[in-house]
């Protein structure tokens, strides 16, 4: 944890915040704060800054916050995704979340498991907890949208056009090219497969909706990996 992420219900008056469970045992327990110790803070969806502990009981913490920092700039990026299976799907939305990306669609592709949209990983509940740790990790305190859509060629069909409006449409997919640009200076929408990549019909549909092929080569890399990898380079 580098920034406890502060809900609203957590204020008890405009500098007072008083946690509970997972965040004040980790506070405690693995930080080793003591009243005094200050760490980084920010407000879901709101600014960054400072929360000092002043006082610690048996269940909770008692800490004075100072919000005066505004969070990073989001990624001019965004994502479109396979359903990977449920322990890649945690470390995806941890990982795009502290990379600063705002939006993720999750669909469906042929090499997706049916059992892959049975998880509970896929509740509000769950996906929440993930973007959360993504935050802490990343100093961060806007979280994603995360949009889920089952069905592939409606949403290719139906909805990719007003999604790549106005930006570079990319889908990653291996290939003996390399791709060798320089950092894209516009907005992307980003589209990673399964490991693999997507078929060769599902390909050609993202290509027939305006889409340019990008691969960092044969080699077939996980999703977990791919995903920072393509982003830095495309970003950063």
């Amino acid at each position: 944890m580098n920034t406890l992420i502060l809900e609203n219900e957590d204020f008890l008056d405009e500098n007072t915040v008083k946690i509970y469970g997972r965040r004040a045992k980790h506070i405690l327990e693995i930080k080793k704060l003591s009243i005094g110790s200050a760490i980084n803070t920010g407000l879901i969806n709101g600014n960054l800054g400072i929360a000092t502990v002043k006082s610690i009981g048996s269940t909770h913490i008692i800490l004075e916050v100072s919000l005066n920092d505004k969070p990073p700039a989001p990624l001019s990026l965004s994502l479109i995704i396979a359903l990977p299976r449920p322990k890649v799907l945690k470390k995806i939305l941890q990982t795009a979340t502290s990379l600063g990306i705002k939006k993720i669609y999750l669909i469906n592709s042929w090499k997706v498991e049916k059992s892959y949209w049975q998880t509970n990983q896929l509740s509000e509940k769950n996906i929440r907890e993930q973007l959360l740790l993504g935050l802490e990790q990343s100093c961060e305190t806007v979280a994603p949208e995360v949009i889920i859509r089952k069905q592939f060629k409606p949403f290719l069909e139906d909805e990719i056009g007003s999604i790549v409006k106005d930006s570079i449409a990319l889908i990653a997919h291996p290939c003996e090219k390399i791709f060798d640009s320089e950092r894209v200076k516009k907005n992307i929408v980003l589209a990673i497969g399964p490991e693999g990549g997507y078929t060769e019909y599902e390909f050609k549909k993202f290509i027939e909706m305006g889409f340019q092929q990008i691969s960092l080569g044969k080699r077939i890399q996980r999703v977990e990996t791919i995903l920072p990898l393509l982003v830095g380079k495309l970003c950063y």
